[in-house]
């Protein structure tokens, strides 16, 4: 019995050892390994990848101790196909079950973009798309989606000019829909604060609030000057007067046309047949010539009282400009500004 009893013994002994090795070896291995940058390393999960390849690719970029313990883990947890396609940010310090337990969470690295004020709707579609957020070409089909425009409660059939220029964190191959989704409810959140009293007004109202915020986007340069440039354009479009915007006109040159912007106008270009042309057209232009700031909106929705029908640039420094009520004191100051030149 002495004998059965120690070999028992002996043999219990073994098999906490083997446990114990396996624990400890187990321990050891799911630490993380100690090569990482304190930055931290861009792992991407690709379309088609399996789990093994994946496993293979953490250990082969040093980001794991083995692969063997990772496609064990995920085995064990029951995730095998559940690994998220994206792009993550594994941090020093990340075991291997932290490093699976991110990669099943699908919680991608996120990419700071910034979209600038006046920018037109391709552009911010071959923007997105340069930075590898979205394709551009889904991202410029979806906004002209009528459905999209009318689930996201934009008026008109395209969302251009309610895209708000501002900093976005979003992740890369992010679908296009909720791109724009990001963008059009910043938008609205803003025209929030600036005219809660839109909500009172009707689709046509808003829609030409907007494509005038576009339009005085594109031409102040003073932050100051933005609601007297929204005092005259609403003062012509009292009396019938065109509206007579230089920045309608390079619309037309660069989005419609497809060409270079140019560095100045001539007679011909301010008198091509366009509907976008408010030099021969009066009224508003169809839809938005760019998707405006806080300021051109706040400007569009609360004009300064004023009886400026006319504005000049006159100084190319600062970006302030002439207001005048006539044509005469135009013209003189137009005189004056280009002797002092």
């Amino acid at each position: 019995m002495k004998k059965f009893a120690r070999f028992f013994a002996v043999l219990f002994g073994m098999l906490i050892a083997a446990l114990l090795l396996v624990v400890g070896g187990a321990f050891y291995l799911n630490k993380a390994p100690e090569n990482i940058p304190r930055e931290g390393v861009l792992f991407r999960v690709e379309v088609g990848d399996s789990m093994v390849s994946i496993a293979d690719r953490l250990k082969s970029e040093g980001l794991v101790r083995t692969p063997l313990l990772i496609r064990v883990l995920c085995v064990a947890q029951g995730t095998e196909g559940v690994v998220k396609i994206g792009t993550y940010k594994i941090l020093p310090g990340y075991s291997s079950l932290d490093i699976l337990n991110l990669l099943v969470s699908g919680k991608q690295q996120l990419y700071r973009i910034t979209v600038p004020e006046g920018r037109t709707l391709r552009q911010i579609a071959d923007y997105l798309e340069s930075e590898g957020i979205t394709d551009g070409d889904n991202f410029q089909e979806i906004a002209r989606n009528e459905n999209v425009t009318e689930m996201f409660g934009v008026p008109g059939n395209s969302v251009e000019g309610y895209l708000f220029p501002d900093t976005y964190y979003i992740q890369k191959d992010y679908p296009a829909e909720k791109v724009l989704k990001h963008l059009t409810e910043r938008f609205f959140e803003v025209l929030e604060e600036i005219a809660p009293e839109y909500r009172e007004m009707g689709p046509r109202e808003i829609t030409e609030k907007v494509i005038l915020a576009s339009i005085i986007e594109r031409e102040y340069q003073i932050d100051e000057e933005a609601p007297l440039m929204a005092s005259v354009f609403y003062n012509r479009l009292e009396i019938g007067m065109t509206l007579g915007s230089c920045a309608t006109v390079v619309y037309i040159i660069t989005e419609r046309q497809g060409k270079e912007h140019p560095s100045f106008l001539t007679y011909d270009d301010i008198e091509v047949e366009d509907p976008f042309n408010t030099y021969i057209h009066q009224g508003l232009p169809p839809s938005p010539i760019s998707n405006p700031g806080r300021v051109a909106l706040d400007a569009a929705f609360h004009p300064a009282e004023s009886d400026y029908l006319y504005f000049l640039l006159k100084d190319d420094n600062t970006g302030a400009h002439y207001f005048s009520m006539s044509l005469s004191e135009h013209n003189q100051a137009h005189v004056l500004y280009l002797k002092k030149k």
